[in-house]
């Protein structure tokens, strides 16, 4: 296909549906996280995603705030039985860091893309 044919998608919009950066509507995963070779509609390469450890960082970072926090919160506010953190700390510290690194890592991967760019170069 024609390289003008493609528009300017939202680096955001396709990395957190995880959609192909420059098409929109192929898949960039080909499973929970591994991503895929190439798009499965317009055939962009994905050979230039590497998102490291960067999504890991930017979840753990968040769940950590948030969950922590929130059980000082709990426990300061209501003072509830251990079984009552132990829920809440699975959810907030292994359930929502699951459900955020996919969308993360196709954020970090479609930004990589829309700004070309590479590993450092010496």
């Amino acid at each position: 296909m024609n390289e003008n044919y493609y528009q300017d998608f939202s680096a955001a919009r396709t990395g957190l549906q995880g959609k192909c950066p420059r098409c929109a509507r192929g898949n960039l995963f080909d499973g929970y996280l591994a991503v895929a070779k190439k798009c499965n509609v317009c055939g962009l390469s994905f050979s230039f995603a590497d998102a490291g450890d960067g999504a890991t960082w930017f979840v753990m970072l968040f769940a950590c705030v948030v969950g922590v926090g929130s059980i000082f919160g709990i426990e300061a506010a209501y003072s509830p039985p251990i079984w009552v953190h132990v829920l809440v700390a699975l959810v907030l510290i292994v359930v929502v860091p699951l459900l955020m690194l996919r969308p993360i890592k196709g954020l970090l991967l479609a930004q990589q893309w829309k700004t070309n760019a590479h590993e450092g170069q010496t």
